[in-house]
């Protein structure tokens, strides 16, 4: 649903300031199911908002639970036809975490990741990215659960999206919506620093969280096209400034591919990277999900890798990794209508690495 031109039309119609209250809660708390749900609108009313403004702007194509139950990954057909995935990750300890999109592919072309494979066809409006999260939520209400978190690390970049990611975030976290608490939603960057310098004036106190994957700008080149952009020295400014302004956490992913970022020398370079700020700092070491274009390295390394960062002072976790079987891991979503897309993606990356042996 589409709030702001919903307000637009109740303010037209000269309807009361509660319109739209009734509205939001239908839609965000009793997660209704069309307009006919809003039995304290008028029929005419409901007319009028049903020929306008649709109550869905995203339609459910296809929907994969993993083998273990814990992640539900569905495929969305936009209005105008392009497909976007979003997933579910259900924990032990009863948090519902939502791992949205917020572009219909993605620019960044990282070459572990096969979101960036397909390119990037547009950004997301308000209503497709927060519809992501009221699906999930109508999908647990009769397990009588709710979304707990939010994680924008799906399709896309959000701060190339900025403006409508942190709108969404403002609509879910809005009392008289679904309330969903600012401290339990993260933005995930792989490093666009105006986009960070941004989010430390924000009010709405969401959480950062960086893919930074390398602890040297040679190593993070021969995988990560932004860092051309914004080196490492360019994205540790900034994320610097985002901690003396806000004095928030950081949380840094980091995904282990075999021989290329996950020797004890690359965990020392990211300890040194991160020395400066380590208080606020954490590392997420990530397991690689293959997309063909490298090799996962070892559990045995993974777990190495966090106690070298343990032992240099910096605090770090081994990630649970969730629905690895239905593609819906880390760097693994790519709508199945692009395939052939993604394939040819992959083979190039495997012919430019063959030819730098």
């Amino acid at each position: 649903m589409d709030i702001k031109v919903l307000k637009t039309l109740l303010t037209e119609r000269g309807e009361p300031a509660y319109r739209l209250a009734q509205a939001k809660r239908a839609f965000f708390v009793d997660l209704g199911a069309s307009w006919d749900s809003l039995t304290n609108y008028s029929k005419p009313l409901r007319e009028a908002c049903q020929e306008n403004i649709a109550w869905d702007v995203l339609k459910e194509v296809r929907t994969v639970i993993s083998e273990k139950g814990d992640t539900v990954k569905t495929l969305f057909e936009c209005r105008d036809g392009q497909m976007i995935e979003a997933v579910l990750m259900r924990h032990d300890d009863g948090r519902n975490t939502v791992c949205a999109s917020s572009q219909v592919g993605c620019a960044m072309a990282c070459a572990f990741c096969a979101t960036g494979t397909m390119g990037l066809k547009r950004n997301l409006a308000i209503p497709e990215i927060v519809e992501q999260v009221i699906h999930f939520s109508r999908w647990l209400k009769p397990k009588g659960e709710y979304v707990t978190n939010l994680v924008m690390m799906g399709m896309g970049e959000p701060f190339h999206n900025y403006d409508n990611v942190i709108a969404a975030l403002r609509q879910l976290n809005d009392k008289d919506g679904l309330n969903l608490g600012a401290r339990h939603m993260s933005i995930s960057t792989c490093g666009i620093v105006p986009g960070i310098l941004k989010l430390a004036d924000e009010p709405l106190q969401v959480n950062l969280a960086i893919s930074i994957h390398a602890g040297t700008d040679e190593v993070r080149d021969k995988f990560m096209p932004v860092n051309k952009a914004y080196p490492l020295a360019k994205l540790m400014d900034a994320v610097h400034i985002y901690m003396e302004k806000t004095n928030r956490k950081v949380m840094f992913e980091y995904l282990l591919l075999d021989g290329i970022n996950d020797r004890k020398s690359d965990a020392n370079a990211l300890a040194r990277l991160l020395a400066h700020d380590h208080r606020l700092s954490h590392v997420n070491v990530i397991k690689y999900h293959p997309t063909e274009a490298f090799e996962p390295s070892p559990r045995e390394n993974r777990m190495a890798f966090v106690e070298w960062l343990e032992e240099r002072g910096i605090s770090a976790t081994h990630r649970v990794t969730f629905g690895e079987d239905i593609d819906a891991a880390c760097g693994q979503l790519a709508v199945q209508e692009a395939e052939g897309l993604v394939k040819q993606g992959l083979e190039a990356i495997r012919a430019k690495r063959e030819s730098k042996k």
